[in-house]
């Protein structure tokens, strides 16, 4: 035979007793602080309340946000674009020529890693060079070059067909600082 505390298929379970919510005490103090009562008998909020509201919109509008609005880091100028632009291309053409049994490939390409990870971070939140079609095609080359790099290791040669490719996209890029695109 079953136990009695076994659940059973003909045995009826029990109603859980109703939950009791906790009971919040306040002091009187807190209460009418926070309201106040009419001699109509009906409730009013307390004048700390829009003293609250108040300084909230006090604070928001001398904040120093508004103030002194904060401007997104931009490029210096043009110039400083075109200039390290053309840093950027010729350590792309010098790390891409070097002969793979030369010793400092592995330090070039080091070199050219951070470079063009410097250039990519300073010009790649540029509205305005975005649709510039040098910065197109650097941002290409090096991503093709970086790539590369990363898959096969700093001392990989690349092959002729995609170091034809960087170089054209090295070039059209050249040309297209050069006409100020």
């Amino acid at each position: 035979m079953a136990s009695p505390t076994l659940l059973t298929p003909t045995s009826q379970p029990k109603p859980l007793p109703p939950i009791k919510p906790k009971s919040t005490t306040t002091t009187s103090s807190t209460l009418t602080a926070k309201l106040s009562t009419t001699s109509a008998g009906t409730t009013t909020v307390a004048p700390q309340c829009r003293r609250r509201q108040l300084l909230s919109l006090v604070a928001v509008t001398l904040s120093p946000s508004w103030l002194f609005p904060i401007r997104p880091a931009m490029a210096a100028s043009d110039e400083e674009y075109v200039k390290e632009s053309e840093e950027v291309i010729n350590k792309v053409r010098t790390t891409i020529k070097m002969d793979k049994t030369d010793p400092n490939v592995a330090n070039a390409v080091a070199e050219l890693r951070d470079t063009s990870n410097s250039w990519v971070a300073k010009y790649r939140r540029e509205k305005a060079l975005l649709g510039r079609a040098s910065f197109r095609d650097i941002y290409s080359a090096l991503n093709a070059v970086s790539g590369h790099y990363i898959s096969f290791g700093p001392t990989a040669p690349i092959p002729a067909k995609r170091k034809a490719r960087i170089l054209e996209e090295v070039d059209t890029a050249e040309k297209a600082l050069a006409r100020g695109r």
